[in-house]
């Protein structure tokens, strides 16, 4: 048996757990239980699934790849820089759960969209469930893509599988563990994928340290001399100036976790307000830890493989229309050719083409797919839901039986993996590795509506009551914040980064500001 045989025999196995888990999770389940949990979920179970949902494929893969890009550089970030955001997203969990989750406990909601239904009319209500259906499919297939070809590269390719059958595998391994059970089944298949991924980011360090014959104290110092370890940029011009980050990373937070119905649907699964904050501010520190360890695999990264005779060079990149330096490593294949690893690429071919040994392969390669399902089950349970509860009503739909529900969910469920799927070939299609950097920039354009209504609704007592305005602030508010970014971009030397989103929320709060109408009582 070949070691690519070997790797997908685990990968099955491991699947097969899921399946286990869904069956037990998902008997006698009903439209709540697949909605929030019958709010009977465990906090601290939620809060170590929810580190899986949040890193993802990207941060697996991508993350570890940054460190050794330009210090100082445009974007993606160089360095430690990313891990300005990380603090951002830290004192975004705290708004999160001093504010938003109070809120939502207080209502009862099963979607938090619900609350813009109450707060202003049907037509916010609709609107906001919209935006995120937009914003989480988008985002939930471009991980997918990234950690699909992946496995596609560096594995299934080379036994022969074409890129859609890989895709239409595993989207259809994720249907069938969340197509019953829904929240119930994945707060608890989360907790599983999150302790495989730690795994493999533990081993990984273990294993490099052990290589190089390096303490973590001797290891750092060497990155803090190579500059790997950079993580304030002092450059107000660039897309990573720490400010920036830092509150992009916090307002990303509040609208990407609590303005986000996949995240939040987890939280409310918990069965008191209390349990909840816990789950949350649990999760914020240990995110701090966990982002920390993958830069600092990242930078060993790099260590091993210049030790292990990988030639070295530095090639630009032209990303987002601006040109970043990227640190290139080849190794010699079987012929003689060179092959060239770019940043992203270098994790997983460091575990999947001989460089490390079998045992830590499979760790990884099971870490792989535990980063790839919690950010694409959450978004498919998480879009169905939305769609059945805040556009078809279904909650409060007396016509039909339970059984009538269940099955309409299910059909819904269907169709939003057929989506996924064509989703995902369109990536494909595309064939842009910088596509993943530029779909996180739409989120900016895409969650800062949901910003801006929430934050019109908490913090004042306005009422909007003409119709088809909430509509039109929602759409006229991301263009507008596309053309400040154009301008900007072309006529100064100021890049805008992550804080697009502040600046979209911004626009859509002075859009409401002005057709407000009058105080509620």
């Amino acid at each position: 048996m070949n070691s690519g045989t070997l790797l997908l025999l685990f990968v099955l196995v491991y699947f097969i757990g899921l399946l286990v888990i869904s069956y037990f999770t998902g008997r006698n389940s009903d439209n709540q239980s697949f909605f929030i949990g019958n709010k009977k979920s465990k906090w601290w179970l939620v809060a170590f699934g929810m580190i899986g949902t949040s890193l993802s494929g990207v941060t697996f893969i991508s993350v570890p790849g940054t460190v050794g890009k330009m210090t100082g550089g445009e974007y993606p970030f160089g360095g430690f820089e990313y891990y300005m955001m990380v603090i951002g997203f830290f004192l975004g969990y705290f708004i999160v759960a001093g504010v938003l989750l109070p809120l939502y406990y207080r209502m009862n909601l099963t979607s938090i969209y619900t609350y813009l239904g109450n707060r202003f009319n049907v037509e916010a209500h609709k609107i906001g469930s919209v935006f995120f259906i937009v914003s989480r499919a988008i985002g939930a297939t471009a991980r997918l893509y990234l950690v699909v070809n992946i496995l596609q590269i560096f594995l299934l390719g080379q036994l022969g599988v074409p890129f859609w059958l890989t895709s239409l595998i595993l989207l259809l391994m994720i249907l069938l563990y969340t197509f019953e059970g829904g929240v119930k089944t994945i707060v608890i298949t989360d907790t599983l994928q999150t302790t495989f991924m730690i795994l493999s980011l533990v081993a990984c360090i273990v294993y490099i340290l052990s290589h190089l014959n390096l303490s973590f104290g001797e290891a750092y110092t060497i990155l803090e001399h190579k500059q790997y370890t950079h993580l304030i940029n002092t450059d107000v011009n660039s897309k990573t100036y720490f400010l920036k980050t830092l509150l992009g990373g916090m307002f990303i937070t509040i609208a990407m976790t609590g303005l986000d119905q996949e995240m939040m649907q987890k939280n409310i699964s918990v069965d008191n307000l209390k349990n909840s904050k816990k789950n949350m501010l649990t999760f914020a520190f240990t995110l701090l830890f966990v982002n920390l360890a993958f830069l600092f695999l990242g930078g060993l990264l790099y260590l091993f493989a210049m030790k292990n005779g990988a030639v070295y060079s530095q090639v630009s990149e032209v990303v987002n229309g601006a040109e970043t330096i990227k640190n290139v490593f080849g190794f010699k294949e079987a012929g003689g050719q060179i092959q060239n690893i770019m940043g992203d690429d270098l994790f997983p071919a460091m575990s999947l083409q001989g460089h490390f040994p079998m045992a830590l392969s499979v760790i990884f390669i099971i870490g792989l797919v535990s980063a790839l399902f919690p950010s694409a089950d959450g978004a498919l349970t998480a879009v169905t839901s939305s769609y059945c509860v805040d556009l078809l009503n279904l909650n409060e739909d007396k016509t039909r039986t339970e059984k009538q529900k269940k099955s309409l969910r299910m059909k819904v469920h269907l169709v939003f993996a057929v989506l996924f799927f064509i989703l995902i070939m369109i990536f494909k299609a595309i064939n842009d590795k910088s596509i993943v950097y530029l779909i996180m920039e739409v989120a900016g354009y895409t969650y800062g509506p949901l910003l801006g209504l929430f934050a019109f609704g908490i913090l004042t007592k306005y009422k909007i009551e003409r119709k088809y305005s909430i509509l039109a602030v929602t759409i006229l508010a991301p263009v507008l914040t596309y053309i400040v970014n154009e301008i900007v971009t072309r006529y100064t030397d100021y890049r805008i980064g992550v804080e697009l989103i502040i600046l979209n929320g911004l626009l859509t709060f002075a859009g409401l500001w002005l057709i407000r109408k009058k105080k509620t009582s």
